[in-house]
C-alpha cells in the first residue's frame, strides 16, 4: 500500500464542510485516512487579496498509483465546485499531493514531492504536526527542519484539534 500525504485547502463557502466532503470523497475513491492534522486557518499565499483558508494535511493509505491519485483528486475538486480561474486564486477546495511514499516523481502533470512544500508555512505546520520526522526525499531534511527554515511569514493559526471539526 502506498502512503500519501495530501494537503486540503478551502477559502470559499462552508470551509469546514468542504474539508469534510473532500475527506469523505478521498476515502471513498482513493484509500483509508490514517492520520489527520489539526485544522489551520491561514492567510492566502501567492494571491493575498482573498479570504483566508482552512488547511489540513492527511495521510492516506492507497493501492493506487500517484497518477491515478492525481486524476481522482482533480475530479473530486471539480465535483466539490473547484473552478480554476487564476493561479493561486480563491477555491472551494484544493487537494495537493505532497509526498507519495518516499518517491521522487517528475511527470508533465505531477511533481512529487510537491515543489512548494518548503516555501509554504500553511503546508509545513500541519505536515510537521503529523509527520515531524518524515524525510523530504529531495532535500533530505525532516518536516520540522523544513518548517524551522521556512521564510514564509504569513500567519498560520491552529483553530482546532477538536474531533468535532474532523471527518
Amino acid at each position: 500500500m502506498n502512503k500519501i500525504f495530501i494537503l486540503l485547502g478551502t477559502n470559499l463557502g462552508d470551509r469546514l464542510q468542504q474539508l469534510s466532503l473532500a475527506k469523505q470523497s478521498l476515502e471513498q475513491q482513493i484509500g483509508i485516512i490514517l492520520q489527520e492534522s489539526s485544522i489551520y486557518e491561514t492567510a492566502a499565499w501567492g494571491v493575498e487579496d482573498q479570504p483566508s483558508f482552512l488547511n489540513q494535511v492527511i495521510l492516506i493509505s492507497s493501492p493506487l498509483s500517484a497518477l491515478e491519485c492525481l486524476n481522482l483528486t482533480q475530479q473530486i475538486e471539480l465535483d466539490l465546485g473547484r473552478v480554476r480561474l487564476k493561479k493561486w486564486g480563491e477555491r472551494a477546495i484544493d487537494i495537493d499531493l505532497l509526498y507519495f511514499n518516499d518517491e521522487v516523481i517528475s511527470h508533465p502533470n505531477l511533481i512529487i514531492p510537491h515543489p512548494f512544500i518548503s516555501e509554504r508555512r500553511f503546508t509545513l505546520e500541519p505536515l510537521a504536526e503529523i509527520a515531524p520526522t518524515y524525510i523530504h526525499p529531495v532535500y533530505k531534511k525532516n518536516n520540522v527542519s523544513l518548517l524551522n527554515n521556512c521564510k514564509d511569514e504569513l500567519p498560520v493559526k491552529k483553530i482546532s484539534d477538536d474531533e468535532s471539526y474532523r471527518h
